[in-house]
C-alpha cells in the first residue's frame, strides 16, 4: 500500500505522541529535530500539539531520522511492526 492511501487512514493522536516520544528518547529539542529534517521548529510544536498535518516526505524523513517505519510513526503499527 502506497503511503498516500496510508495518510488517508493516518491516525493524528498517535503520530503526535509518537514523535514527541522519539524526539525526547534522543533528548532532542524541537528545533533540533526540525533542524534535522529540514522544516520550522514551530512546525515540530504544532505537529505535537496536533494542530496540523505533516506531508508525506516529512513523514518519511522523520520515519528514517528516527529507525522507525512510517506505519509506526503514524499509528498503523505497534513497536513489534504487528499492523494496528
Amino acid at each position: 500500500m502506497s503511503m498516500k492511501i496510508l495518510i488517508i487512514f493516518y491516525n493524528s493522536t498517535m503520530f503526535d505522541i509518537r514523535l514527541k516520544e522519539l524526539r525526547l528518547e534522543k533528548g532532542l529539542t524541537q528545533k533540533e529535530l526540525a533542524q534535522v529534517i529540514q522544516c520550522d521548529q514551530s512546525m515540530i510544536a504544532r505537529w505535537e500539539k496536533g494542530e496540523c498535518e505533516p506531508t508525506e516526505s516529512i513523514i518519511r524523513k522523520t520515519a528514517r531520522f528516527f529507525e522507525v517505519t512510517a506505519d509506526y510513526l503514524i499509528g498503523l503499527e505497534d513497536e513489534s511492526g504487528t499492523k494496528i
